[in-house]
């Protein structure tokens, strides 16, 4: 079974060939690649897969979403 989570984007950095961002999930921080949603901003909450921010979401859905993922 494959899960993206909900983490929030912390920092861009596009100055290579694919945009990259460090977000943060729960306190521990990965770079992602931003390739997939161009459109997110720091302060945004991405929904992450496999290295990869695969969608913008809204803060509320993100920590309803996490909030189930700790039960």
């Amino acid at each position: 079974m494959c899960l993206a989570i909900p983490g929030e984007l912390v920092s861009i950095d596009a100055s290579g060939v694919m945009p990259m961002g460090v977000v943060r999930f729960a306190g521990v921080s990965r770079t992602v690649c931003l390739a997939c949603t161009p459109e997110a901003r720091v302060g945004d909450y991405v929904v992450v897969h496999a290295g990869y921010a695969m969608a913008v979401v809204d803060a509320a859905a993100a920590q309803e979403t996490l909030a189930l993922l700790g039960q």
